[in-house]
């Protein structure tokens, strides 16, 4: 969705329209904007184009083999056996416990006034997941290969619809929310922070919390984010007990079971590093951006059945993961279930664990390279924000095969050159991100979006609007100057993608080009675009 608001625009942006219900009879029915405004001077890059139909996809079957095209109908190439090591008795062997319903167990996001605090009991006494999905994502890789297996796939019909004051007038505000967080930002832009604590505390008076429609729930976090740099707290904390590190698991399976976004992401992204690999049996990954390392299990079952249609040897994969220094619990989890799933499939695996700080010093020498493997490169917008651009100059040493870049943060993913430009940005991308999510029927502001929110949303906000505030050099321009250029994906990871959109039961997302990067959109908005770059 797009943001209505108008600002004095200091950086001569174009003036954005206000649309505000001001009626007082309508107060408590906050106004949520139908129309499309552009926050930016350029249009949507796919806003002339319409979703790709079934006809489009009828020509690619065309292009494909009969046996390739029985292959896909029968979805084996994504397709796998959720059969590996049981959740709980993985958590005893590796001493974790899900505490989240012990007493005193704490939320991750609440208001950081003291007048605008959250009650921590309303995110502490969160019910466990039930059951539920919009799709059926079954049908595809998982993105968690099998961890918190008890925690099943989502249906809307197991959703609480009750969603507590979403209606009542809890939220006693227009869109004018939007112009203070603006400001808020502009006066950490200006170093105007005694400006920026008043402003601060009307917002922590009107938005108490993370509820209401998806623009105002998004401007809450942005709040939160901007009061994090104001006042130098962090509103997330890392707790000893593995409890944040279990609700951050379940959050991102109940969030891959609902949306297309994660599957769109691991699926294009594992595909064209499979077609630039075609024939390898030694594979070598470098993976800035592992998560949970769940969309490795595709991967492990492709290069199986290749190797075992070629009656070839034992495949071969080797994957550099680069962590944060906090990511001790969840590199146990990754090395333990990527290592069971390769034994069932045979193939010999290694996962080596690099540290984000050794290699910001260390470039390419902190990972090992053996002779005869080939090389595929993943990275995401977050290594950016933490070891900039420099480390591309590098790439040409290790030739890789590929360098896939993929972006699920949208146009704050790399840190905008001011605080502000990351407000607009980030709430018109989280806004949209949030809303179809709710397509989905998801109870808007229910328990299970604020799960999500909290655990795999506001992470992403807090960091963007602290790497915002620098001069940033434009992603594509730095890998130019690395001296790689950008291929197309393959038309088989487009049918591919268009099939997985297939399952999806909620009408508005779809499959566009722009240029040679592979969008998901939500209606004319890009959520997910994938890109493959070669020397």
């Amino acid at each position: 969705m797009k943001v209505p608001f108008t600002v004095n625009d200091q950086n001569n942006s174009k003036s954005i329209e206000r649309n505000v219900n001001r009626n007082p009879a309508t107060a408590c029915s906050p106004y949520e904007p139908k129309s499309v405004l552009e926050l930016r001077g350029s249009p949507s890059p796919v806003t002339d184009q319409k979703p790709t139909s079934n006809s489009n996809t009828d020509n690619i079957v065309g292009s494909v083999s009969g046996h390739e095209a029985l292959q896909l109908e029968d979805q084996d190439h994504v397709l796998i056996n959720q059969n590996l090591e049981d959740w709980d008795s993985l958590m005893r062997e590796l001493g974790l416990h899900d505490d989240s319903t012990a007493p005193g167990s704490k939320a991750i996001i609440i208001s950081q006034s003291e007048n605008a605090r959250v009650n921590q009991d309303q995110y502490s006494s969160l019910s466990e997941f039930s059951t539920v999905s919009t799709f059926d994502s079954t049908q595809f890789v998982p993105a968690d290969f099998g961890l918190l297996s008890d925690v099943s796939t989502y249906t809307a019909a197991s959703l609480d619809q009750s969603t507590g004051d979403l209606n009542s007038c809890n939220w006693n505000v227009g869109f004018d929310y939007v112009d203070e967080l603006i400001r808020l930002a502009e006066c950490l832009e200006t170093n105007s922070l005694q400006l920026g604590q008043v402003i601060l505390a009307r917002l922590n008076q009107r938005m108490r919390s993370p509820i209401g429609k998806p623009l105002q729930r998004a401007a809450f976090y942005f709040k939160e984010a901007l009061q994090s740099l104001l006042t130098g707290s962090n509103p997330i904390t890392r707790s000893a007990s593995s409890s944040e590190i279990v609700q951050t698991i379940k959050a991102q399976k109940v969030f891959a079971s609902i949306s297309p976004i994660t599957m769109f992401s691991s699926f294009t992204a594992n595909q064209a590093v499979l077609d630039a690999l075609e024939g390898s049996v030694r594979v070598h990954v470098i993976d800035f951006d592992i998560g949970l390392g769940g969309h490795w299990a595709s991967f492990m079952k492709e290069l199986a059945e290749k190797a075992e249609s070629r009656k070839g040897g034992l495949p071969i994969l080797r994957i550099s993961a680069l962590i944060p220094d906090e990511y001790a619990m969840e590199s146990r989890l990754i090395r333990e279930n990527l290592a069971q799933f390769a034994l069932e499939l045979n193939i010999r695996f290694e996962i080596e664990f690099v540290l984000i700080r050794t290699f910001e010093y260390l470039s390419f020498k902190s990972i090992k390279f053996m002779d005869g493997e080939k090389v595929a490169v993943i990275v995401s917008p977050a290594i950016f924000r933490h070891a900039g651009h420099g480390f591309l100059n590098d790439l040409r040493r290790v030739s890789p095969q590929v360098v896939v870049h993929v972006d699920i943060e949208g146009p704050m993913g790399f840190g905008s050159s001011s605080y502000r430009q990351a407000v607009v940005d980030g709430l018109e991308f989280y806004s949209t991100l949030m809303e179809s999510l709710e397509a989905a029927n998801f109870d808007s502001g229910g328990e299970f979006m604020q799960r999500i929110e909290t655990f795999v949303l506001f992470p992403k906000i807090l960091e963007g609007v602290q790497a915002s505030g620098r001069r940033v050099t434009p992603l594509r321009e730095a890998l130019v100057a690395a001296g790689l250029r950008q291929v197309g994906l393959s038309q088989f990871a487009e049918f591919q993608a268009e099939c997985l959109l297939r399952k999806v039961e909620v009408r508005g997302f779809h499959v566009a080009k722009r240029q040679a990067e592979m969008l998901l959109c939500w209606h004319d908005r890009p959520l997910v675009a994938t890109s493959a770059w070669r020397y």
